[in-house]
């Protein structure tokens, strides 16, 4: 390790030696070059595995994927996994009973934006409408508050999920490894005395959050016994038509989203034309001076870790909906508020940075619209959120040094590099209800061409 750091830092003395103010921007260094000087990046930034470290698996490459050991991955449970996410017919526990089979997991993760809301504030039950990416789907203001299903951060991408061991920004799902010593916080989780990962227990404890139903009139009603028998035969019969299986299947699916074909992953496994050169300047910056791969690592480009950014949070947005019962003060702590230890106040998960020009919204506040602005602002420093004591924001953030070139550069390969452009893939043409997906009010269904 310290011969190959010896090596990158000689690499980058020959190559930035000529003319200071243009070369620290890599911009006169020829293409060969630039790849060898990628390939050490990668290569210390990996300590020393080399571009294995940073590659996905193939989505059918079940053996290869992380996956939970109390809900081993399998074609049918994936089969059945997508359906449901997309099911519309699960809607089936609406608080208003006129919003019945209006929406699905999918309303708020269409494909349309990386399986990401395509707007700032997610609405399940009580939105109207879908647009393109799911930007039109806007809130019934007719509805009454308390009714609507909105949440006070923003809906994270389910890209990449397999490589992370607990869910939400705080982590407070799943109940192995991360968060091993935090039971205390469990008293509304039963799934993580149960031992399920954060992606098993957001499933579960998604259905009932999003009014999401799993019955037997869904399952008769709209022919899904078959899939459930084939998925789950080793389940009795009794306990086998339920959320609990629902949420295994739905977990299941969602660890087969892997952005494994962008230009990065294609450059990794040895296609050098996968990228420009600018690309591969931004992808040097990333590995180097920008410091991101520090906290954005591995084939998902993110660690298990918590980090404090002083992002914005969500009711600072003009168009916020916060319900009475949501206390921001808590939110506002994040992994602090979940833990109760002050060391971990105003810190969140890191998120994967795949796909992320699909879903033109950044932070867990959704205060960001511009992936530009987001790495100025890592630049700069200057946090959004002043009340994070200074103390607690991470190494990572602040007193970079970028030059203009390399933050354009460090966004092209960010937005085009990191961007799977055949998402598609994963989403079933039709569902088993044959409702309309990924929503169903009226609006929605003129939106997408249903009706």
């Amino acid at each position: 390790m310290k011969q190959t750091t010896l090596l990158l830092s000689f690499l980058l003395l020959i190559f930035c030696s000529c003319n200071q103010d243009v070369d620290d921007d890599y911009t006169t260094i020829q293409e060969s070059e630039l790849d060898l000087l990628l390939e050490r990046s990668i290569d210390v930034a990996s300590n020393g595995e080399g571009a294995g470290f940073f590659t996905l698996p193939e989505s059918g490459d079940y053996n290869s994927i992380p996956q939970d050991p109390l809900n081993p991955i399998t074609q049918d449970k994936v089969d059945l996994g997508r359906l449901l996410l997309h099911e519309t017919g699960m809607g089936g526990k609406p608080k208003m009973n006129d919003r019945k089979f209006q929406y699905a997991c999918a309303t708020c993760h269409p494909v349309a934006s990386a399986f990401a809301s395509g707007r700032r504030q997610g609405v399940g039950e009580g939105g109207i409408g879908f647009g393109l990416k799911g930007e039109g789907r806007l809130a019934d203001l007719e509805m009454p508050l308390d009714s609507l299903d909105v949440q006070p951060v923003r809906v994270p991408t389910l890209l990449n999920l397999a490589y992370q061991d607990v869910a939400l920004w705080d982590g407070r799902f799943g109940g192995t490894g991360t968060n091993a010593g935090t039971e205390a916080g469990w008293d509304l989780i039963p799934e993580n005395f149960e031992g399920f990962q954060g992606i098993e227990v957001q499933a579960m404890q998604g259905q009932d959050e999003h009014r999401l139903l799993i019955d037997e009139y869904f399952i008769d009603t709209f022919n899904y016994r078959v899939m459930f028998d084939a998925a789950f035969g080793d389940v009795p019969e009794e306990e086998r038509y339920s959320r609990k299986t629902a949420a295994l299947a739905i977990a299941a699916y969602n660890r087969t989203l892997l952005s494994n074909e962008a230009p990065w992953q294609a450059y990794l496994k040895g296609d050098l034309e996968a990228m420009s050169d600018r690309e591969k300047r931004g992808a040097i910056v990333f590995m180097n001076e920008g410091k991101c791969v520090q906290c954005h690592t591995g084939p998902a480009l993110k660690d298990r870790s918590f980090h404090a950014m002083g992002f914005a949070d969500f009711d600072n947005a003009p168009d916020a909906i916060v319900k009475p019962d949501v206390d921001m003060s808590l939110v506002t702590r994040g992994r602090g508020s979940f833990t109760g230890n002050p060391q971990d106040d105003y810190k969140f998960k890191t998120p994967t940075l795949y796909n992320l020009v699909d879903t033109e919204f950044y932070g867990h506040g959704s205060s960001f619209s511009s992936v530009l602005d987001v790495v100025r602002y890592k630049n700069n420093g200057a946090p959004q959120n002043t009340n994070v004591p200074s103390s607690q924001l991470a190494s990572q953030f602040g007193n970079l040094g970028l030059s203009e070139n390399q933050m354009n550069d460090l966004t092209v390969f960010i937005e085009r590099s990191l961007r799977d452009s055949n998402l598609v893939r994963y989403v079933p043409e039709e569902v088993n209800s044959g409702f309309c997906f990924p929503a169903n009010d009226a609006q929605a269904r003129i939106d997408i061409g249903c009706d």
